[in-house]
């Protein structure tokens, strides 16, 4: 089978390089110079630096090529890019079932991903999105992980399940797209404030509790838009939240570090080189928690944080003087 990937970032690669061993993969990028260092040194020094690309990954910069010669568009872009290549995509090869690796919520609109793709493809599209907890760094080594495919098509996930479940790579498959993709925007906010707590030197019954009660908001707002609170409680929830709220490879958690430290958003940004999701979507889900009359103190307060000019030592006070409820 032919995959092409589209985004050679991280994810992308990881992904490129996890299926490479029994599919056919071409792993595009926008930026033919970036393909050209990629061809060269056979390793994206640019976002995994030291580890050898697959022998056997096919890279390009041609994006109607890779698209055309597809059984399999995986689009592994930041979120931003989703909705553009997505309409590019179909308007070159329209059917090829399409899988996204796109998390959080659409800056403007709060779009999720799934109804981004559905304004392109329409609903009735072969589609789904892969997430779950997964460093790109670990997944490239070929270190064991575990994600979800999740498509309102039952038959479409159990497909790519099996087609794609590799030994070190095993895939699930789920028809909750909501709480998936709601899991999966909202830990990297999760991930910031706990990178503000560890900053701060709470300690790990802080964070312990911060994960907690986090998760206990993700699965409001899923259950508000009509996801099932159960997803919340498997990989794409709990597994996906642990993990960015805990591990040191986080992009997010990083930035919730150096807000600790004291540091502007701009220089944390500049200074990371890759895209944290969170950021853009602690905006989002802010608004969309205040639309539907959902809870969400966490995401509010990292709200303020990012962009709403409080500092981490205020904010925490001010949710840590919040009124006891029942849990």
């Amino acid at each position: 089978m032919q995959i092409s990937v589209f985004g050679a970032g991280a994810w992308g690669t990881a992904l490129a390089q996890a299926f490479a061993d029994t599919h056919q993969v071409t792993l595009w990028a926008r930026d033919a110079a970036h393909i050209e260092a990629l061809r060269a040194d056979r390793e994206n020094r640019r976002y995994l630096p030291g580890l050898p690309l697959h022998p056997e990954l096919q890279l390009t910069s041609d994006f109607d090529a890779a698209a055309r010669s597809a059984d399999l568009h995986l689009v592994v872009t930041p979120l931003s890019g989703l909705r553009s290549t997505t309409r590019a995509l179909h308007r070159l090869k329209p059917d090829t079932p399409l899988i996204w690796a796109c998390k959080g919520l659409e800056a403007g609109s709060a779009r999720l991903p799934h109804e981004i793709v559905f304004e392109e493809l329409g609903a009735d599209a072969p589609c789904g999105v892969l997430t779950g907890p997964s460093f790109a760094a670990e997944v490239a080594r070929g270190l064991p992980a575990a994600v979800t495919i999740a498509s309102a098509d039952p038959e479409f996930a159990s497909h790519w399940v099996n087609s794609l479940h590799q030994p070190l790579l095993r895939l699930y498959a789920n028809t909750d797209v909501i709480g998936c993709e709601i899991g999966g925007a909202i830990k990297n906010v999760m991930a910031i404030a706990s990178g503000v707590s560890d900053g701060m030197g709470f300690g790990l019954n802080a964070r312990a509790a911060l994960i907690t009660r986090g998760l206990a908001e993700i699965a409001r707002l899923a259950e508000a838009l009509g996801g099932k609170p159960e997803t919340l409680m498997g990989l794409a929830g709990m597994g996906d939240l642990i993990l960015t709220c805990t591990g040191d490879l986080s992009r997010n958690r990083r930035v919730g570090l150096a807000l600790a430290e004291g540091k502007t958003l701009d220089d944390i940004l500049r200074d990371l080189g890759h895209v944290a999701e969170g950021v853009s979507t602690a905006r989002e889900v802010t608004a969309m928690a205040e639309r539907v009359g959902v809870d969400m103190p966490i995401c509010s307060a990292v709200n303020a944080l990012l962009h709403e000019g409080h500092v981490a030592r205020e904010v925490v006070e001010q949710l840590l003087a919040r009124d006891p409820k029942h849990e």
